[in-house]
């Protein structure tokens, strides 16, 4: 039966799979695959394929279907390839099977998070060449590595390179999370995550000693960060990994072009928006620090949210139904008329 299912399977669905089955997992990704999947993708589609190495064996893979104006600024679509570790003895399935059950659920770390994604980008865009379709914006899709822990060695140093400002991005798209009613959840902001890591040093031995002055004893609790330091005397500091205290916000308001493009294939293929502030941090917050607006969206409602989670999974007719979406969305961002800095 399962081979009979696999011949009469859509091929997209197929492609997925195959993704899906690259072990892209965290702390030791297989990027190499990756990078070679999709520099395939590109080949069989015609596109140009460039190849960044932000950091030693960190690689952003930027895929381009040139416009007919280049003097307009790009659309950019965006995904991570890494994916978050898993707990095998808690799957139904192996994690990087990417086993579909007779229901057509498809399991496997990344099925939501978020390499269907990346997927229905390159199969919208595939849809839209054969169709013959040409666009007045350029259209980049760039798969960037290590966002699942942090970006530092993927989003965040490519936005300071010239290779990133050559692309001339002018909106983009990024990741969302699932929803479980019959809206789809698009996020114009995120939380501003603050990383801190307190150093603390003393005197070491063992606890049965009491020992004056031990790095832990000097950690006093009841004062936050700058207390922690001045009650702790000499030798304690922090420092922020990440601090974020300024967060951008992308326009959802009708009079904003990108905004009302996107908004617009919603509203006439009925689908129900909910605008909200992701409660995680994406690579978006990269982007619109340097002052891309971006929007974050995975078209998946009736879904429940399981990034991260046990047996992550996605049913086929919702994994085609993102493609549907993609294929609409896709021309009317790359065919938002000149704007006022571009003319």
């Amino acid at each position: 039966m399962a081979s009979k299912r696999r011949e009469g399977e859509h091929p997209s669905v197929t492609l997925f799979r195959q993704y899906l089955r690259i072990r892209t997992v965290q702390p030791e990704p297989d990027y190499g695959a990756a990078v070679a999947f999709l520099e395939e993708r590109a080949c069989q589609l015609g596109l140009g394929c460039q190849k960044v190495e932000v950091a030693a064996g960190r690689v952003v893979t930027v895929l381009t279907w040139p416009g007919t104006n280049p003097r307009l600024s790009s659309l950019l679509l965006n995904s991570h390839t890494d994916v978050v570790p898993v707990f095998k003895e808690h799957w139904s399935h192996d994690p990087f099977e990417a086993f579909k059950d007779a229901d057509g659920y498809i399991y496997g770390r990344g099925a939501q998070d978020m390499k269907c994604v990346s997927i229905q980008y390159l199969e919208a865009v595939r849809r839209l060449k054969v169709e013959g379709h040409h666009f007045p914006r350029t259209i980049h899709m760039t798969f960037v590595p290590d966002e699942e822990i942090g970006g530092h060695q993927g989003m965040e140093l490519f936005v300071k390179r010239p290779e990133f400002q050559a692309l001339r991005a002018g909106f983009a798209l990024d990741e969302g999370l699932a929803n479980p009613t019959d809206a789809f959840t698009v996020f114009y902001s995120e939380r501003s995550p603050w990383w801190v890591q307190v150093t603390s040093t003393g005197k070491p031995g063992h606890g049965s000693r009491f020992i004056e002055d031990t790095a832990a004893e000097k950690l006093a609790f009841e004062e936050q960060l700058q207390g922690w330091c001045q009650a702790a005397g000499e030798g304690v500091t922090f420092e922020f990994a990440q601090k974020w205290t300024e967060p951008r916000v992308t326009s959802t308001d009708d009079s904003d072009p990108w905004w009302a493009a996107f908004s617009g294939v919603c509203k006439d293929m009925n689908l129900t928006l909910e605008p909200e502030i992701f409660p995680a941090a994406t690579d978006s917050r990269y982007l619109r620090a340097v002052g891309v607006p971006a929007l974050g969206f995975s078209p998946m409602n009736h879904t429940p949210v399981l990034l991260h989670d046990h047996d992550e999974r996605l049913h086929e007719a919702m994994f085609l139904r993102g493609i549907d979406i993609y294929t609409r969305l896709l021309p009317a961002l790359a065919s938002v008329p000149t704007l006022p800095s571009e003319s």
